[in-house]
């Protein structure tokens, strides 16, 4: 039902972030990675709302998520946010976590390899 606003405001959320630490310009590397989080949470989130879309559960009129015009279907919507949505968000943002550190972990190895071959030219 409305799964993908979840992703959606954490994407924006990251993005500002992102913006803002740009013009700061932070070595850390997470926020220079951030930009992967930032593709996978809006890439996810399209394809959800795409989703919802076709099955008739997003509408062009108000109030736009049909589960939002019924009390009863409204909470059941905010238990599939709060249950869904966020397992989504969290698992998004581990997997770039692990994306992250794995990158780190192997330019860390290409430099030491690639400082020994040098030196022994």
């Amino acid at each position: 039902m409305a799964c993908f606003i979840v992703p959606t405001t954490e994407a924006i959320v990251t993005t500002v972030i992102k913006h803002a630490a740009d013009k700061k310009g932070s070595d850390n590397i997470f926020i220079k990675k951030m930009g992967w989080l930032n593709t996978m949470l809006w890439g996810g989130s399209a394809l959800l709302a795409f989703e919802h879309v076709w099955h008739g559960e997003v509408t062009p009129w108000f109030p736009f998520l049909t589960a939002a015009a019924n009390p009863a279907d409204a909470a059941e919507m905010l238990h599939e946010m709060f249950t869904s949505g966020v397992a989504m968000a969290v698992l998004v943002t581990l997997a770039w976590i692990v994306m992250v550190l794995v990158s780190q972990a192997i330019s860390k190895k290409k430099v030491p390899a690639a400082a020994k071959s040098q030196a022994k030219a």
